[in-house]
């Protein structure tokens, strides 16, 4: 088994005041070279924004892009012509592919929109650009919701990306969890939302990560409780 730890505290740092953004791995300004990405896994943002403020419409491509929110309402706009707004309960998939313009802001004038922004590298280039939205499956706990998979291979509560990639919630609460890896040849991103967690005898807090290959059965525990984000993906 291979791994590597990001403990909270070590990630980047941005304070635009209306954006407070903590990045896992290299991102904007936040540079360092040990930590630009986890396998297909590029961009870990765990992003604040303040009541009415938002980015401007701005380009991206060739990358698969998953917004999850945890708090509030996010307002989303792009060039493929969809205009929406997100809530806690459903996320977002565009595959950026040939490039897209989108903008994002808070939906709300005086509450803060919490919100996680994830990209993934696409398993091929200049892909036809797309866009989709879901509402997820109640969680349950103790069980693994399965939110995002390769095309094929979810529900109508799991939104599909162009990568032989899974992400799953896992509310874990006075237990242990053995996962097994869904493709022989991936590694597993562990992100903390709340609690504390043991990931193979590795403590974790609150927003930690742990990036975990070349093993194919994982097992995480908690004598409290947990709320996790697992991200499993290409390590090549």
């Amino acid at each position: 088994m291979k791994k590597v730890i990001h403990r909270a505290g070590t990630r980047g740092h941005s304070d635009h005041g209306w954006l407070d953004s903590y990045h896992t791995f290299s991102f904007a300004d936040y540079h360092d070279p040990e930590r630009i990405h986890f396998g297909a896994l590029r961009v870990l943002n765990d992003d604040t924004v303040a009541g009415g403020e938002g980015f401007g419409a701005h380009p991206h491509d060739n990358m698969e892009i998953v917004s999850i929110p945890l708090e509030g309402e996010l307002r989303h706009q792009d060039s493929m012509g969809h205009t929406s707004v997100l809530r806690t309960g459903e996320i977002q998939v565009m595959t950026a592919g040939t490039g897209i313009i989108h903008s994002e802001f808070n939906n709300s004038p005086d509450r803060p929109v919490k919100f996680l922004q994830i990209w993934v590298f696409p398993d091929r280039r200049g892909l036809p650009t797309r866009y989709e939205e879901i509402t997820l499956a109640p969680a349950r706990t103790n069980e693994l919701r399965t939110i995002v998979a390769p095309e094929g291979n979810g529900s109508e509560h799991t939104a599909w990306i162009h990568q032989s990639a899974w992400f799953h919630t896992l509310n874990l609460e006075k237990d242990t969890y053995e996962y097994a890896m869904r493709r022989e040849g991936n590694g597993l991103y562990v992100f903390v939302l709340e609690g504390d967690v043991t990931v193979e005898n590795e403590k974790l807090a609150s927003r930690d990560g742990m990036g975990i290959w070349e093993q194919n059965d994982i097992t995480l525990h908690t004598d409290g409780k947990a709320s996790l984000l697992l991200i499993e993906v290409p390590m090549r």
